[in-house]
């Protein structure tokens, strides 16, 4: 089923600290945040680990990212769930592909983190 505009993805996901740790060796960023906890046993989730959750939409609707853009608002902590919805605002259709513009909103127990806007491509079959 091609994708419309307005179509409207969401997922969700929880961070552990082994998740954390693991992005911080994988990325070379291993700021004590990210590798010691709070006083609440916590660890600092990075902005790039949290904007990876838009991509399981991405692989819902079979697109190849080009471009993205985050800001960040707010923290994010291991054992918090990041729910994320995924708004389709604008499709351009060709002959092989839709070119899709998807709106991205990130919260964290009713508080905004992440917003974002992704362009990609979907083939069509």
């Amino acid at each position: 089923m091609p994708p419309e505009e307005g179509d409207t993805h969401v997922v969700e996901r929880s961070f552990t600290p082994a998740d954390v740790r693991q992005f911080a060796d994988l990325s070379g960023d291993d700021q004590p945040q990210y590798t010691e906890p709070d006083e609440d046993g916590r660890l600092l989730v990075h902005g790039l680990l949290t904007a990876t959750v838009p991509t399981e939409v991405g692989s819902e609707l079979g697109m190849l990212a080009r471009t993205f853009t985050f800001e960040a608002h707010r923290p994010v902590y291991t054992s918090q769930t990041v729910r994320c919805a995924c708004v389709v605002e604008e499709i351009e259709e060709t002959e092989e592909q839709y070119n899709l513009t998807v709106e991205v909103t990130c919260t964290c127990e009713g508080d905004v983190v992440m917003t974002g806007s992704v362009a990609g491509i979907v083939a069509k079959p």
